[in-house]
């Protein structure tokens, strides 16, 4: 465990020098302090009467892609969220919508994108993109993001023009004319709330709820901040998008030996929570993406992931230990 922290260490020292936004500084958080990714929980918060059932339900699920050697998850390099922090002097370029849908509010929006030329979008299947200008505190996020011969384009995705007084979740507030079925999530949450960020690493701790991803996600509801979902799962105990889950309190993390980012992740969730963002082919957590630094802090013998693989760390997370936090639940799809 010593070995552990001083290596941790080493790479919290290493992830400042690369840049990571406000380093040294106040702990940066995006969108509001109430926003839903902001608000620690009481130790009272309220337990959904499902929620034995749906955390035995994910605890199979996470028990089975372990012995299946496909999951669990951090999501860094594919299906991740690449930030792109822009100076005020960014030029802009329109991203075109390629939706099927007349959008004008949201055209309206990308017409001016501060977007570098060299940005890459996450690679995997939803391709996102995360632009995020201080100056302006605007941020912009894209869905099936790609450059092509005639430019920019992406299939979906949003903007805030408010960020730090945005809750994270869109819809009206969020831009002029955004409804809430804007956002490059499934569930109209944010793609940049949730993010392990890299100075989250560069801290060693994680001041905001987690984003995470499930399989089989329920379908015809869901729960408050989500604003809608792509599930299909009849299953009675699969979790909805927008449902949040957390460790129990009274939970001694220090007796359990849990390595380093995983002891971070399980302080974070006992703490502010984790939020289901989106469906996903396993159980995944989202770091940020670290293509726009020119650096990978994740990987390699020195790397957070210690020189082995995400499922193996979070294996020794306590998902026995999670509880679903009291729901109000949405119909719709």
């Amino acid at each position: 465990m010593k070995a552990r922290l001083l290596t941790f260490l080493s790479l919290a020292l290493a992830a400042l020098a690369i840049g990571a936004p406000n380093a040294g500084a106040t702990p940066f958080r995006f969108f509001s302090p109430e926003s839903p990714w902001n608000q620690e929980l009481t130790k009272t918060a309220p337990i959904d009467p499902a929620s034995s059932e749906v955390v035995g339900a994910l605890y199979r699920e996470v028990q089975r892609e372990i012995t299946a050697g496909e999951g669990p998850s951090i999501a860094t390099a594919s299906n991740s969220v690449p930030i792109y922090q822009v100076p005020a002097n960014q030029p802009t370029v329109p991203v075109r919508l390629t939706s099927p849908f007349d959008v004008p509010a949201l055209d309206a929006a990308w017409s001016a994108v501060p977007l570098p030329p060299e940005a890459v979008p996450a690679a995997g299947n939803d391709h996102h993109l995360v632009v995020w200008q201080p100056s302006s505190n605007r941020l912009w996020e894209f869905w099936h993001m790609a450059k092509g011969p005639s430019g920019w384009q992406a299939e979906w995705g949003g903007a805030i023009a408010n960020v730090e007084g945005s809750t994270g979740v869109y819809g009206p507030a969020a831009w002029p004319g955004a409804t809430r079925s804007w956002g490059a999530s499934a569930s109209s949450l944010s793609v940049a709330g949730g993010v392990i960020t890299l100075e989250d690493l560069a801290a060693g701790e994680i001041n905001h709820a987690l984003a995470i991803g499930v399989p089989n996600v329920r379908s015809g509801a869901y729960a408050a901040p989500a604003e809608r979902t792509d599930g299909t799962s009849t299953n009675p105990a699969a979790l909805p998008e927008g449902a949040h889950l957390r460790l129990d309190p009274s939970l001694e993390l220090w007796k359990l030996g849990l390595p380093p980012l995983t002891l971070m992740l399980a302080k974070a969730a006992k703490r502010y929570g984790i939020y289901v963002r989106d469906g996903s082919e396993s159980v995944t957590f989202y770091g940020q993406d670290p293509t726009p630094t020119g650096h990978d802090p994740y990987r390699g013998a020195n790397g957070y992931f210690e020189g082995t693989y995400p499922a193996r760390l979070l294996s020794s997370f306590p998902w026995k230990k999670l509880r679903l936090l009291s729901m109000q639940l949405s119909p719709g799809g």
